[in-house]
C-alpha cells in the first residue's frame, strides 16, 4: 500500500513542458532550427552563436537569417501544439512529439510520436486537426506566451 501511494505521489509529464527541450542543453526542438524544416525540408541542428529566447526556451539557429525569420513571426515557424504529437493529441492525449516525426500540416509543423500516427493525421487531415486543436487547450498542448 505504501509502494503504491509513494508511485503517485509525484506528477508523470507525458507531454513536453516547452517545445521538446533536450535533455542536456535546454534547446527547443532537441537543438534543431524550426526553420530548417520549411527552407531545408528536415531539421538542422542549430549553432549556438544563433540563439533567441521565445516561449518560455531558448531556440537555436543554423545562420542568421533563419534566426530573423523566425524573429519576424515565431508562431509560423514553432511546431504547432508545443510540440505534442499531432495524431495523440487528436484522440484527447498530450504526448510528446518527436522533432523526426514530423509533417507539414496547413503551412505548420506538425510532430508525432510514430510514423504510424503521422500517416493517420495526414490522411484524415482536416478532421484530425479540428480535434487537435479542440483538445490542445484541455491537455496543455499550448505554447507559453
Amino acid at each position: 500500500m505504501i509502494l503504491l501511494s509513494c508511485l503517485f505521489a509525484g506528477k508523470v509529464f507525458a507531454r513536453p513542458q516547452v517545445f521538446v527541450p533536450d535533455p542536456i542543453t535546454g534547446y527547443a526542438l532537441g537543438g534543431h532550427d524550426p526553420v530548417s524544416y520549411f527552407v531545408d525540408g528536415y531539421p538542422r541542428k542549430g549553432k549556438r552563436n544563433h540563439v533567441h529566447k521565445w516561449g518560455g526556451t531558448e531556440w537555436i539557429f543554423v545562420n542568421e537569417g533563419n534566426l530573423a525569420a523566425f524573429k519576424r513571426d515565431p508562431e509560423a515557424y514553432a511546431p504547432l501544439f508545443a510540440g505534442c504529437g499531432g495524431y495523440a493529441l487528436s484522440e484527447g492525449f498530450g504526448t510528446a512529439g518527436s522533432p523526426f516525426i514530423y509533417a507539414i500540416v496547413d503551412r505548420r509543423l506538425v510532430f508525432f510520436h510514430s510514423v504510424v500516427n503521422r500517416f493517420l493525421f495526414v490522411v484524415n487531415g482536416s478532421q484530425l486537426m479540428t480535434a487537435a486543436h479542440d483538445n490542445a487547450e484541455r491537455v496543455g498542448c499550448v505554447p507559453m506566451r
